[in-house]
């Protein structure tokens, strides 16, 4: 299967306000003015306190600090109708602070209910913190989640990141990003195996993704080949991506696109562009959009040109510096690729313009690469140029 893209659902229900969220230390005074600040505008509270040994005592310190304020407990360990007649008392408004462990995380709907407390909140996982903050703001109101912890330098590296995710991430549809955290901070694990040691994180999802679809073509090429059966019809891919390492200026300049967040949406687009057709109507809409297009743009579509023609001659690098342009073919030296036309069209224009070109073979880290050079490569069109002709 490889690894899928993932379709997310970011759009909040109407009316909604993110949650927001506080890291405090254990303050009589904040947590007292908090809850009277909650009771006072009709709204109720959860304190989440995970012990049940001294969960009454917890309850009295509240009851103390907020004499007016009715206060419930409920855990796991109540009976069954005591514990329901306890949750329809508080949905129903019959007192104010319900102090419970953490069993109000399953999905109960308290829309009156939004302020939370969630006390020693660095002993929890990241998706139990983030599934007790969404027990309040279930309503029109803004709500408020009060992380009592004690100070970042007491706690593990691993606590104060999953707490550091939570404030960070406290939007309207940020689950995916508290996810994506959670899966760096813990590791990705091995995808095919019972092992949970590898993190992705190290090389980043598109990386592992492109390394994952590596082997997963080698395995339907080599051992699971009778599978998958070629279609003949279809060009061979012999390169999957092309690298290009240049001083030439190739991007969207800040004075040209402002935006750091279009700028980045620009790219992407780019990214995903096709064939010639896709890359003329990008040109004309950021064209209608920005204005006239600078030399550095132009240069960068140039360069997506590039790769999709050094692709086709099999190149995997390109390098475009101090007037030369340096291609690196496939690194193996058995594959197809060098039975293919592509490569005999390389080979029959070094032979007629061997003064401006030079193919040989260079030692590298990963062994011998066959490489070739073009001087007097002065432009990113010049580049271009050189190889629509080759092609």
């Amino acid at each position: 299967m490889a690894a899928r893209d993932l379709s997310i659902i970011k759009t909040a229900p109407p009316n909604r306000h993110p949650i927001d969220t506080n890291v405090i230390r254990f303050s009589e005074e904040t947590i007292r003015d908090a809850i009277s600040y909650e009771i006072s505008r009709g709204g109720q509270i959860f304190f989440i306190h995970n012990r049940i040994e001294n969960i009454k005592e917890v309850a009295g310190l509240l009851q103390r600090l907020v004499p007016s304020a009715k206060i419930g407990i409920g855990h796991g360990q109540m009976e069954g109708k005591k514990l329901e007649g306890l949750m329809l008392s508080f949905m129903n408004n019959e007192f104010d602070v319900l102090v419970s462990t953490t069993i109000i995380e399953s999905g109960l709907d308290v829309p009156n209910a939004n302020t939370i407390f969630i006390n020693n909140a660095n002993n929890f996982g990241l998706s139990d913190l983030h599934q007790m903050r969404g027990r309040v703001g279930r309503s029109n109101k803004k709500a408020f989640c009060y992380f009592i912890t004690p100070p970042y330098h007491v706690m593990t590296d691993d606590a104060r990141k999953r707490i550091e995710a939570l404030v960070l991430f406290s939007d309207l549809g940020s689950g995916i990003n508290i996810a994506m955290k959670d899966l760096e901070i813990r590791g990705a694990g091995d995808l095919l195996g019972g092992e949970q040691s590898g993190f992705m994180n190290d090389i980043g999802f598109d990386t592992y993704q492109k390394i994952l679809q590596e082997a997963i073509e080698e395995l339907k090429e080599n051992e699971f080949k009778e599978l998958y059966p070629t279609d003949e019809t279809k060009p061979k891919e012999f390169v999957k991506e092309v690298q290009i390492d240049t001083d030439f200026e190739i991007l969207f300049p800040d004075d040209y696109v402002n935006s750091v967040t279009e700028r980045l949406s620009l790219y992407n687009k780019l990214s995903d562009l096709k064939n010639e057709g896709e890359i003329q109507v990008f040109e004309t809409e950021i064209i209608d959009r920005f204005g006239e297009i600078p030399k550095e743009v132009a240069d960068l579509l140039d360069s997506v040109r590039i790769k999709w023609l050094a692709k086709a001659l099999g190149l995997d690098k390109i390098i475009l510096k101090q007037k030369r342009m340096i291609g690196y073919f496939v690194a193996d030296q058995q594959s197809d690729f060098y039975q293919t036309t592509a490569f005999s069209n390389m080979l029959k224009y070094v032979q007629h313009n061997n003064k401006s070109c030079v193919m040989k073979e260079k030692e590298t880290k990963n062994g011998l690469r066959l490489l070739i050079t073009f001087i007097r490569v002065d432009t990113v069109r010049t580049a271009l140029g050189i190889l629509k002709k080759i092609s």
